[in-house]
C-alpha cells in the first residue's frame, strides 16, 4: 500500500501541488480581493524566470536535437515514412480540435470581454509579405533573443544544430557543448518549476480577485470539450489508424494489447515510462522489430497527438480571454504549426508543456495575463494528454509498418504482409 502511495506521489506529485497552490490561491482572492494586488508579483517573478530560460533552453534543445543525429539513425525509408506518419496525425489531431472548437465555442467571463480591447496588439498596416518576413527572420543578430522573434529563434536553432551535424569531426566539441548545455538548462527548468505552484497560486488569486468566481466555469467548458474529443479520438481515430495498417485483425490487435501501455500512460503520466511497455506488446500488434525499435523511441519525443489537441485547445482559451479572434485563417494556420512545433521540441524537456506554451504566447505577441490561464488547462488534461501521446506510438508504429511494406509490414486481414508474401 505504502508503496503504491509513493509511486502514486512521485507521478502524480508536481501536478497535485499546482493544483493544491491554485486552490488557496482561489480562496485568497475570492475572501480577500483587497490583497491580491500584493500576490501579483509572485506570479510575474515565476513568469519573468520562466521567459528568461524559455530562449536558452529552447536553443540547445532543438539544436543538440539535431546536431548528434547520426548516420545509424537514418534508415532511409523507415524514418521518411515515420515523419509522415507523425506530422500527419499530429496535423489530423489539430484539425479534429478546430473543427470541436468551431462547433462548441466558449465565451469568457464578462469582466474580461470589457478589457480585452486594451489588451489587442499589431500594426494593420502590415502586408502578408510584411508578417511573413518579420515572422520567420530578423535583421539583427540579437533580436533573437527576444521572445518577441520566438519563431526566427527556433529555426535559427534548427540551423546551427544542422551546419553542426554537417561539420563532423571538427564539430565533435561543438556537439558536446549543445549536449552539456541542454542537460544544463533542463536542471535550470526543474529548479523554476519548484516554485511553480506559488508562482500559479499568486496569479490565480489576482484572477479571481479581480475577475470572480465566474472563472471556474470558463475552465469547466475547454475541460470538458478536451476530455470529450480526447476520448473520441482515442477510441474512434486510433481504430480507423488500426484498420488502416492491418484491417479488422488490426483493430483487434491493437485494442487487445493496448490495455496496458493505456493503464501504464494513467498511472504514471508519462510517455517516457510508458516506452517499454509500448515496446514489450509491439510484436504482439503485428510491429515488425525493426520498426518499433526505431518509431516507438522517437515516438515518445516527437509524437504526440494528445500535446496537438491540448495545444490548440490552449490557444483558444488564451484567445478568447483577450477577446481576439481565433478562427481567422491565418492564426489557424500559425496554430497548427505551433503544436508540430510544440509536439517536437517539448517532448525531451521535463515540463515541455510549459515550454510549449510560452512558445505559443511568444509567437502570437499575446499578453502575459493569458499564461496563467493555458498553463493551468495544460496541467488538468496532462492525464488524458499522456494516454493519447503515449499509445499514440504504438497505431503510428503500425502505420509505418504498413507503409514502409516488405518484411517490415504489418500483417492484414488475409495474413499476408503488405506486399503479398506470406
Amino acid at each position: 500500500m505504502e508503496r503504491r502511495l509513493s509511486g502514486f506521489l512521485e507521478n502524480y506529485g508536481s501536478i497535485l501541488l499546482l493544483l493544491l497552490g491554485i486552490v488557496l490561491g482561489s480562496v485568497v482572492g475570492g475572501f480577500f480581493p483587497n490583497s491580491v494586488i500584493w500576490l501579483k508579483p509572485l506570479g510575474d517573478i515565476f513568469l519573468n524566470l520562466l521567459f528568461a530560460a524559455v530562449i536558452p533552453l529552447l536553443f540547445f534543445a532543438i539544436a543538440s536535437a539535431v546536431a548528434n543525429i547520426d548516420g545509424s539513425q537514418k534508415l532511409g525509408r523507415i524514418i521518411s515514412v515515420m515523419a509522415g506518419v507523425f506530422l500527419g496525425t499530429i496535423v489530423i489531431a489539430a484539425v479534429c480540435t478546430i473543427i470541436a472548437l468551431w462547433f462548441f465555442p466558449v465565451e469568457a467571463p464578462q469582466a474580461v470581454q470589457e478589457t480585452s480591447s486594451e489588451l489587442l496588439q499589431g500594426n494593420p498596416g502590415d502586408t502578408w509579405g510584411d508578417k511573413l518576413v518579420r515572422f520567420i527572420t530578423v535583421d539583427e543578430f540579437y533580436k533573437l533573443l527576444s521572445r518577441e522573434n520566438m519563431l526566427a529563434f527556433v529555426i535559427f536553432s534548427f540551423l546551427v544544430g544542422i551546419a553542426a551535424m554537417r561539420a563532423g569531426e571538427a564539430g565533435r566539441s561543438f556537439r558536446k557543448f549543445l549536449s552539456s548545455g541542454n542537460e544544463v538548462m533542463k536542471h535550470v527548468l526543474i529548479m523554476i518549476m519548484k516554485i511553480a505552484p506559488v508562482g500559479l497560486g499568486a496569479y490565480f488569486a489576482y484572477q479571481v480577485g479581480t475577475i470572480g468566481p465566474e472563472l471556474f466555469g470558463f475552465y469547466a467548458k475547454p475541460l470538458g470539450l478536451y476530455y470529450v474529443l480526447g476520448a473520441f479520438y482515442f477510441i474512434v481515430f486510433f481504430s480507423i489508424y488500426a484498420y488502416i495498417a492491418g484491417g479488422k485483425s488490426g483493430v483487434s490487435r491493437f485494442w487487445r494489447n493496448n490495455i496496458l501501455p493505456s493503464a501504464t500512460a494513467v498511472g504514471t503520466c508519462s510517455s517516457i515510462a510508458t516506452m517499454p511497455v509500448n515496446l514489450s506488446v509491439a510484436s504482439k500488434m503485428g510491429i515488425p522489430p525493426a520498426v518499433a525499435n526505431v518509431v516507438i523511441p522517437l515516438g515518445a519525443t516527437l509524437h504526440k497527438d494528445g500535446s496537438s489537441i491540448s495545444s490548440i485547445v490552449k490557444i483558444y482559451v488564451a484567445f478568447v480571454l483577450i477577446g481576439w479572434n481565433f478562427f481567422d485563417p491565418m492564426t489557424l494556420l500559425t496554430a497548427i504549426g505551433i503544436t508540430v512545433l510544440v509536439s517536437i521540441v517539448a517532448g525531451g524537456i521535463p515540463n515541455g508543456g510549459y515550454i510549449g506554451e510560452m512558445l505559443m504566447i511568444s509567437v502570437y505577441g499575446l499578453p502575459a495575463e493569458a499564461i496563467p490561464a493555458v498553463m493551468i488547462i495544460g496541467t488538468l488534461v496532462d492525464p488524458m494528454a499522456t494516454l493519447l501521446n503515449a499509445t499514440g506510438d504504438n497505431v503510428a508504429a503500425m502505420l509505418v509498418g504498413r507503409f514502409t511494406g516488405g518484411r517490415n509490414g504489418v500483417e492484414t486481414d488475409s495474413g499476408l504482409n503488405v506486399d503479398g508474401t506470406d
